[in-house]
């Protein structure tokens, strides 16, 4: 970040600097034909049209009467920029300085030229006072096409060196947010969990690298006018998406709540600009990134009201767009504004790694809570106490029964220690767990209990003793009939949702008082809310004929 400030306060100063040179420049002057005698500035030409008009495949001139006033280093070179469309010669005072592209002539066609063309004038030529600057052009293609033409004084140093200064730097910015588009790009499609604001911020990064080679890239590479438009054309889109990108992005990240009719109302602005102002590229890239301030700036406030973390900071910097538009031209603050906002984005992705590193030591401890309470739940005093008069009444009563209670007992205990630090085991493992539990009550309270399953897929993964404590409710608050209590397991995909229901078939105790949930059912919700977050629903009630509990887990949450 330091560095972005650095290359922002490099551009300010190259920015601030202004051509030492005074001049001052007449309208241009437009004839159509062809006589070399237009180039000289003793030539009168009052009579020239103050409009071009269309011109066809034929030869036009251009005239400029420029006064210069002032040049305080007669050493440096003196420098003259045009802009126009077409192929042209350029000449100051009746002098060829050079020509850009090449005129159409009889049986040859025209080769166009660049909108923006540099040439050095002689220092011969360069004294102060009344100069002609005169062009011979042509512009074959986009005929109706009526762009103006212009020309600039400045020191020829200066006039090639600040394209340069401004490109690099540019250049620097560029290269910055392509690499923060291809870190987070990684970062999100290698997370567990996807996180769509990062994914859009990755791709606002790239949108603005790729927006600042295309508004540079005519420094350094030549682009004919026929494709002037083009690039335009892409600016154009690349800043309509970033318009409605960004407010998204800000949306998510904020939890702006009517986002959809706030994102439409935006969606149909931006439409609406682009039609009204067709082909008038600058005006619509200015009332885009208006709209997306203004919408942006709306969404922060309403973060700020909501106490959300960070906003402060955010329509801090939205605010400081007021003052570099007051101090720069549009050009330089536009991608100054766009670079804050990205960087008020990289804060608000620091802020939510910070949390997201607590909710990780957070999970952590909570795991650790979890397995400890698992152990918990088996060696019990009053679990222990109970097992073992019941093994000891067996082994005296029929040891050959006794030592089948005693596997079963092993047997859960040696499946219980197998699961006890994992966090999501194999659904049939933890079918093993209760039939070994069962197996053990059996002997206990000496009911016949079976056990059901309907639908269960193996490889399905679920938290340990998710259903163990459900039949553990069941055994403790149930009462047999005729001697026996069924259990069943059903599973199923309902509506994108994985659903667990377990059923308890038998009689249910009387309520002593009033009970919202025990232990058990504590345990539950915090094992799905550590490996399912908030993908998961969960509702035990009586039925007619016992007790159900419907556990639904989103599928891939």
């Amino acid at each position: 970040m330091k560095r972005l400030c650095f290359i922002f306060v490099l551009i300010l100063l190259a920015s601030c600097k202004h051509s030492t040179v005074v001049y001052e420049a007449s309208e241009p002057r437009f004839r159509m034909g062809d006589d070399r005698l237009w180039a000289h500035k003793n030539y009168a030409d009052a009579n020239w049209e103050t409009a071009r008009g269309f011109t066809e495949d034929k030869v036009f001139w251009v005239r400029f009467n420029m006064d210069l006033k002032e040049r305080p280093d007669p050493q440096t070179p003196l420098g003259l920029q045009v802009y126009s469309f077409g192929a042209f010669e350029v000449y100051w005072d009746g002098v060829c300085l050079g020509h850009n592209g090449e005129l159409a002539q009889s049986g040859k066609p025209e080769v166009p030229g660049t909108e923006t063309t540099a040439y050095l004038v002689p220092d011969s030529l360069a004294s102060k006072g009344r100069h002609l600057i005169a062009l011979r052009t042509t512009q074959s293609f986009k005929k109706t096409e009526q762009r103006g033409v212009n020309v600039k004084l400045q020191d020829y140093p200066d006039l090639l060196r600040s394209s340069l200064l401004t490109t690099s730097y540019m250049n620097l910015i560029a290269g910055a947010f392509l690499i923060a588009c291809i870190y987070y790009f990684f970062l999100y499609i290698n997370s567990r969990r996807k996180q769509y604001p990062v994914l859009i911020f990755a791709v606002i990064c790239f949108f603005f690298f790729a927006l600042l080679i295309l508004e540079y890239v005519k420094f350094y590479v030549d682009i004919p006018y026929t494709y002037f438009y083009v690039r335009l054309e892409a600016i154009g889109w690349i800043t309509f998406l970033l318009a409605f990108l960004v407010p998204l992005y800000f949306c998510l990240q904020f939890g702006f709540k009517r986002k959809g009719w706030l994102l439409g109302l935006l969606l149909c602005v931006l439409v609406a600009i682009y039609i009204a102002k067709f082909g008038h590229y600058d005006t619509t890239a200015i009332y885009y990134s208006y709209t997306m301030w203004m919408v942006t700036v709306l969404v922060v406030i309403d973060a700020v009201v909501r106490k959300e973390k960070g906003a402060w900071v955010v329509l801090i910097g939205l605010i400081s767009r007021v003052v570099i538009n007051y101090f720069f031209y549009y050009d330089f603050s536009l991608f100054i504004s766009f670079a804050i906002v990205v960087l008020c984005m990289l804060y608000l992705h620091a802020i939510r790694t910070r949390m997201i590193e607590e909710e990780h030591e957070a999970s952590l401890l909570l795991s650790a809570r979890l397995q400890l309470d698992l152990v918990k739940k088996n060696i019990q005093p009053h679990f222990l106490k109970n097992t073992l008069l019941s093994l000891i009444d067996w082994v005296e009563e029929s040891p050959q029964q006794g030592v089948k209670f005693l596997h079963s007992l092993s047997n859960e205990f040696d499946i219980m220690n197998s699961i006890a630090e994992e966090a999501l085991i194999p659904v049939r493992k933890e079918i093993e767990l209760c039939q070994a539990h069962l197996s053990v009550m059996q002997f206990r309270k000496e009911i016949a209990y079976q056990w059901q399953e309907q639908g269960i897929v193996d490889t399905e993964l679920v938290p340990p003793a998710l259903f163990h404590t459900l039949l553990e409710n069941g055994i403790t608050h149930s009462m047999p009939i005729d001697g026996q209590i069924r259990f069943k397991l059903s599973f199923s995909l309902v509506n994108g949702y994985k659903a667990y229901v377990f059923e308890t078939f038998a009689l249910n105790r009387i309520k002593s008082g009033t009970r919202v949930g025990g232990n058990g059912l504590n345990y539950i919700k915090a094992r799905l809310t550590e490996s399912y977050g908030q993908h998961w629903e969960f509702a035990s009630v009586a039925t007619a004929t016992g007790w159900q509990s419907t556990i639904k887990i989103k599928d891939a949450p």
